[in-house]
């Protein structure tokens, strides 16, 4: 039965600031978020039946205009469940975006190699799989690590968004991928338990792989409760961990438009959270340049 079904769930829900503040901090030439969403319009591309929410539209057009408020001249959009497999929205959006916007597709493992390269060839450079409680998948982690060889074949990339507890098990298993792995929003831990917590732990041992890349993105998910005072002080604290002792192994996105959140987060005060995250200008290259165009292959 199709969840939509509920007027709670046909109500839009506002999830991102139509006028974020403007950061003061100056970004290197060529700086990724290499993590957004976008979400319609619908009179184009239709929210998937399945969704749990309904949140406000949240196009390309927005997403350009906020990107070039903050002084980010490249990005990486992620398909979300709102528009299920339909990968159309993304495609578009990467289409508009000449080279200097690229893709990560929702597929299932069922997904012909014939698709994974036409994703590919349209500026996808990976697929996503969710392992979270309050979102859909029906795909193992197996049947996920065997069709790592058919990502490989086509240059794309694996990326993970799971719960934080899942990573012991997750872990181990995902060191067997064919291919690149990239962490979503640092494992999603809890970043009020601080860096001694076994599940940040297991994540920073597990970085001592370099197949393995997290997205120092989230610090407001997983400080998610965090005053307008703290400034996501604890989340900040867990990403610079990150980023100081695995600098080449870290990329940086807002997360925009903040679907499923426990609040609104300003996209400017995320970007001013950097100069407490990469605390030297070779750190803030790194991580918003030099990783993003390694991983990802920008061509423009």
């Amino acid at each position: 039965m199709s969840s939509i079904g509920t007027k709670e769930v046909q109500t839009p829900v506002r999830t991102y600031l139509e006028s974020p503040s403007q950061s003061t901090i100056k970004l290197p030439k060529f700086s990724c978020d290499s993590h957004v969403h976008v979400f319609g319009p619908t009179r184009l591309f239709a929210y998937s039946t399945d969704r749990k929410i309904t949140p406000v539209e949240a196009p390309k057009e927005k997403l350009f205009a906020l990107h070039q408020q903050l002084g980010i001249e490249r990005c990486v959009i992620v398909q979300s469940v709102i528009h299920g497999f339909d990968n159309s929205v993304v495609e578009d959006a990467i289409l508009a975006g000449k080279g200097s916007y690229l893709g990560v597709a929702l597929v299932p493992t069922t997904v012909t190699d014939k698709e994974l390269l036409r994703l590919a060839e349209a500026g996808f450079r990976g697929v996503r799989f969710n392992f979270m409680r309050h979102l859909s998948n029906d795909a193992s982690i197996q049947k996920v690590l065997e069709m790592t060889p058919r990502l490989k074949a086509v240059g794309m990339h694996l990326q993970v968004h799971f719960e934080s507890s899942l990573i012991h098990e997750l872990g181990p298993l995902l060191a067997e991928s064919q291919v690149p792995v990239v962490i979503d929003h640092m494992g999603r831990i809890d970043a009020r338990k601080g860096i001694e917590h076994e599940d940040f732990q297991a994540l920073f041992r597990l970085l001592r792989n370099k197949l393995f890349t997290v997205k120092v993105s989230g610090i407001d998910r997983i400080d998610a409760h965090a005053s307008i005072g703290d400034r996501y002080a604890a989340g900040v604290e867990i990403a610079k961990c990150l980023v100081s002792q695995y600098p080449e192994q870290c990329v940086w996105g807002t997360d925009w438009p903040h679907p499923n959140h426990t609040h609104i987060p300003d996209d400017g005060l995320l970007v001013e959270a950097l100069a407490h995250i990469a605390l030297e200008p070779t750190l803030m290259e790194q991580v918003l340049v030099l990783n993003p165009q390694r991983l990802y292959r920008f061509v423009s």
